[in-house]
């Protein structure tokens, strides 16, 4: 299969899930008190249309940047999409126990009713916690094979910033604020720095530039580097003046070794091998390994190779209660921290948010990392 079969089976998956969220959401408030009416109903069959068409169509005014408004239109969509998933699984919730109504029909309307009550507040909740700016956690970790003199290191970690129409300038200038209040002697950000739009990023790149610590700023791509286009997109971190670490080590001083991979999800989404870190780690000299790899797979790997601290992102955490409860499935480590043999793995919640601008329980956030010689 080829990239373009490939990247069309995908959209029409996305789709046809879109689709059906709206098709379940009509269906099952179809017969509520509140949709009594032939006008009701029809200006609902309108908003649905509305609301299907607001993120698709949201995303394609943005790229072809012919419409002023098309930022609000793009942000509307990602705030109904995160209405739209509250509201489904609050429906699923009441309806898979009574059987969609069947075992207990008198309290059918009541319970659904309640659903999207509880729908509304959740999204409400959320859309607060998504815009609110990301919190700092401190973590003090040893780092096996760290010089003594290195003893202290403080790494500010970021990742999935997401950069484009959705979070900007004003966005990045207000997290830059914060790194530099951190002081950090190296800056890692593990992928996920654009969200596919190259076009809407490369006017921050003066921004990006100012970004800076001694030992230098360090990253590696994610999935949606591919997405944008992998050269173009290493190409524009290049600029910023990042060091991208692709499949390869470097030593950012004596005794301290990075080590980073292109994105393991994105390339088993267009059929390209998986297994880098062999190549990555080869020939490195003595040291302290630090690995960079934007999605926490292949992490028992990482540790035999001999990584001491693996930095990872790519989860959100879920980003919308409960949907990490479906991120799990595939990232077993879903956020946190984890010893995993020799080594601890640190996966980040993102520093930026995908799609809606909502959380749910946990928010955005920098790690702030020390580092100790063990």
């Amino acid at each position: 299969m080829n990239d373009g079969t490939r990247f069309a089976v995908f959209v029409g998956i996305v789709l046809g899930l879109w689709t059906g969220m709206h098709l379940f959401l009509l269906w099952r408030l179809w017969e509520l008190p509140l949709m009594a009416g032939a006008g009701i109903r029809r200006w609902a069959l309108l908003l649905a249309a509305v609301g299907w068409l607001s993120y698709p169509l949201g995303r394609l005014l943005v790229h072809s940047r012919s419409f002023p408004w098309a930022p609000a239109v793009e942000l509307a969509g990602a705030i109904w999409m995160g209405v739209l998933f509250f509201a489904v699984v609050a429906l699923l919730v009441v309806d898979l126990p009574t059987g969609f109504g069947r075992l207990l029909p008198a309290w059918s309307i009541h319970l659904r009713l309640a659903a999207v009550a509880l729908a509304l507040f959740l999204s409400a909740a959320a859309l607060v916690q998504g815009l609110r700016a990301p919190c700092v956690r401190e973590l003090e970790l040893p780092l096996p094979g760290l010089p003594r003199e290195r003893d202290g290191l403080v790494l500010v970690h970021l990742s999935d910033l997401h950069l484009g129409s959705l979070l900007g300038r004003r966005w990045l200038a207000e997290r830059m604020r914060q790194v530099d209040s951190l002081r950090p002697d190296l800056l890692v950000i593990t992928g996920d720095v654009l969200d596919g739009d190259l076009t809407a990023v490369e006017p921050l790149l003066p921004l990006l530039r100012q970004l800076h610590a001694p030992l230098g700023v360090w990253a590696v791509t994610g999935n949606h580097e591919f997405y944008a286009g992998l050269e173009r997109s290493v190409a524009l971190l290049k600029r910023a003046g990042f060091h991208v670490l692709r499949d390869q080590w470097e030593e950012a001083a004596p005794g301290l070794i990075l080590a980073g991979v292109d994105d393991l999800t994105a390339r088993r989404q267009f059929g390209l091998p998986d297994h880098p870190l062999e190549g990555a780690f080869k020939g490195r000299p003595q040291g302290a390994t630090l690995f960079l790899c934007h999605s926490p797979l292949q992490v028992q790997r990482a540790s035999e190779l001999g990584a001491g601290l693996m930095l990872s992102g790519h989860t959100h955490a879920g980003q919308i209660w409960p949907f990490g409860y479906l991120v799990r499935l595939s990232y077993p480590y879903l956020a946190g921290s984890f010893r995993v043999g020799g080594m601890e793995l640190v996966v980040s919640r993102g520093t930026g948010t995908w799609g809606p601008r909502m959380r749910l329980f946990h928010r955005s956030e920098i790690l702030r990392i020390t580092l100790r010689a063990a």
